[in-house]
């Protein structure tokens, strides 16, 4: 399957992830729990997060983010860097192919890990 035709899942994945967070531990207005997101979900954050969880990542686990990292994208972000983008892709691709295996477990294993308490701005 394609690295972003990967990502595409892993997107949502990810945002699905970040918003059931807040709301199980944010008491705000579905307005703020709006904010709180769009700061974590951005390419920025996810490139970030991703650096916490790339010592932990399998042999194929790093061959699925890097294979999304590199791919050619065919536009240019808007309000991120090219790094940070590209690490974001890599780091949803490497979501989306773990939520396609069934690999639940993992997936929650590397959410935590990417927002552990002491690792939260």
């Amino acid at each position: 399957m394609s690295p972003l035709v990967l990502a595409y899942i892993g997107d949502t994945v990810y945002d699905l992830y970040v918003r059931t967070q807040l709301l199980l531990t944010c008491d705000a207005t579905a307005h703020g729990l709006h904010v709180m997101a769009t700061k974590r979900v951005c390419a920025k954050a996810q490139a970030e997060a991703v650096q916490r969880i790339l010592p932990t990542l399998s042999d194929d686990e790093q061959y699925i983010f890097r294979r999304g990292r590199n791919s050619h994208m065919g536009t240019v972000p808007k309000h991120a860097q090219m790094s940070d983008y590209r690490a974001a892709t890599g780091l949803e691709a490497l979501l989306g192919y773990l939520y396609l295996k069934g690999e639940d477990d993992r997936l929650n294993e590397l959410m935590g890990q990417m927002f552990a308490p002491d690792t939260q701005e």
